[in-house]
């Protein structure tokens, strides 16, 4: 006695076949809302709330773990605001060359810094993050200090 090697979606009557493939559909989109949902968190600045995509680094999941905190961020250069944490974040440093607005990074291995004007750089950071929407960043942080918030909620 032979077996047929017939695949198994020509053996599944056509109706039963749509519903699996609706399945694996449904599946698949809950594991990347689910992926999607453990990459974010919040920054608010005053009043505006914002989406952050967290990084795929170490130092990334290690800052996410100690939220939520508030820090108060001094402006430097113009372009950034930044705050030295008290405990050091873990460091993978890279060059990026530009930097872009709405990026959230670490200099050294404590020092987080939101950038809110793109332009080239010459230093290295650790990726944390990215504003999503950073359109109007730059008033929302406006100059000198500012109060920024970071939450996963």
């Amino acid at each position: 006695m032979t077996q047929s090697l017939v695949p198994f979606a020509t053996t599944v009557k056509p109706r039963r076949r749509w519903r699996l493939h609706l399945a694996g559909l449904c599946i698949g989109l809950l594991a990347v809302g689910a992926s999607h949902a453990e990459s974010r968190m919040w920054m608010t600045v005053g009043e505006r709330r914002m989406a952050v995509t967290l990084a795929d680094t170490e130092a990334a999941r290690a800052f996410a773990a100690r939220l939520p905190m508030t820090l108060d961020m001094t402006d430097l250069n113009a372009n950034e605001k930044k705050f030295d944490l008290a405990k050091e974040l873990p460091a993978n440093a890279r060059r990026p060359g530009t930097i872009r607005n709405g990026d959230l990074m670490l200099y050294g291995t404590s020092t987080v810094v939101v950038f809110y004007l793109t332009f080239d750089s010459q230093y290295s950071y650790t990726r944390l993050g990215r504003v999503d929407d950073p359109a109007g960043l730059a008033q929302a942080l406006g100059q000198g200090s500012v109060k920024v918030g970071f939450s996963r909620q």
